[in-house]
């Protein structure tokens, strides 16, 4: 899908538009082929630039391709992913293309937060023919998101550790170790995303002007502070983890103590009645209160074997 925009320079409104002019910001989401090849033809570039951030595995990173006068900048942006009823934060790659300081190409395999901030006109100061401030502006964005989704991660950890205090299902568990996976993303694309924002901040890619400097600035700061809390976040929900597991072993360990000790009380009457029941002479055979006698015996020794299990905790 291909979605064009173009700020008016006497206006400043931003708007979407149905041809590629000088200053047009072009969104490709999930691009077929004949989308590429057209807007390829169209701008005279190639299509490299246009796959290398549909490919869910690339790295954050920039590239420069002299020969089109083209620069790439690839940074991963954090997205929510639904499976098989399960929810989980992961991130992929987002391409920002600046085509011979005329076109603006943002490239991503699906829809994500960080550009439709931008289609609904939310950022201020914003305009498809200032290239530079947009790219400043999307990495802002996108370390802001980060944050947001790190707090967002936060509260669903305590509300998933205060169900698991009442009762340990597997559910929670899952919840827990699907939210541990997500800061491991969070944190690798966090330390990438940092490597370009410091690469553009020399100025060797990207003209930076003063104005526009305060912008990136802000933007390594969010996104350090997006690394520090994702880091905390992972170690303590590594703590829980782990405290968890220790818990959830030794609750086992309970439940089959118990179950020995029980074993054990009930194995009593079972040998005592084994032993009368053999097909050989055995005391008070032909007592008429044998029975009685022996089923009382059975369960006094089972009662005073009661009681000792419980002294030695086993019963608890």
């Amino acid at each position: 899908m291909i979605k064009m925009y173009c700020t008016d320079m006497n206006t400043n409104q931003t708007s979407e538009v149905s041809t590629i002019t000088r200053g047009t910001w072009i969104n490709m989401v999930a691009p077929t082929e004949e989308e590429i090849a057209s807007v390829c033809e169209q701008l005279q570039i190639k299509e490299d630039f246009i796959r290398y951030p549909l490919d869910y595995e690339e790295k954050a990173r920039i590239d420069v391709e002299e020969e089109d006068n083209t620069t790439l900048f690839i940074v991963d942006v954090p997205i929510l992913e639904r499976t098989n009823n399960t929810e989980m934060y992961t991130t992929m790659p987002l391409g920002m293309i600046v085509v011979r300081d005329d076109y603006f190409i943002t490239v991503s395999l699906a829809h994500n937060r960080v550009v439709e901030h931008f289609e609904k006109n939310k950022m201020k100061n914003f305009a498809t023919f200032k290239k530079t401030r947009f790219i400043l502006q999307i990495l802002y964005q996108n370390a802001s998101l980060f944050l947001n989704l790190l707090k967002q991660i936060n509260k669903e950890t305590e509300i998933a550790e205060s169900t698991l205090k009442n009762s340990m299902k597997n559910k929670e568990l899952l919840k827990l170790l699907t939210l541990e996976k997500s800061l491991v993303y969070f944190t690798t694309s966090l330390r990438s995303n940092e490597l370009v924002m410091e690469k553009t901040m020399r100025g060797r890619i990207i003209k930076l002007y003063d104005e526009d400097e305060d912008i990136l600035e802000d933007a390594i700061i969010e996104n350090k502070q997006a690394i520090e809390m994702s880091k905390i976040y992972s170690d303590i929900l590594n703590g829980t983890m782990d405290a968890y597991a220790s818990i959830i072993s030794n609750n086992l360990n309970g439940v089959m103590k118990f179950l020995t000790a029980i074993t054990i009380v009930i194995s009593i009457p079972t040998l005592i009645a084994s032993f009368w029941g053999m097909n050989v002479p055995v005391p008070m055979q032909h007592n008429p209160y044998g029975f009685g006698m022996i089923l009382c015996v059975s369960l006094i020794i089972s009662i005073v074997a009661l009681h000792w299990l419980n002294k030695k905790g086993m019963m608890r």
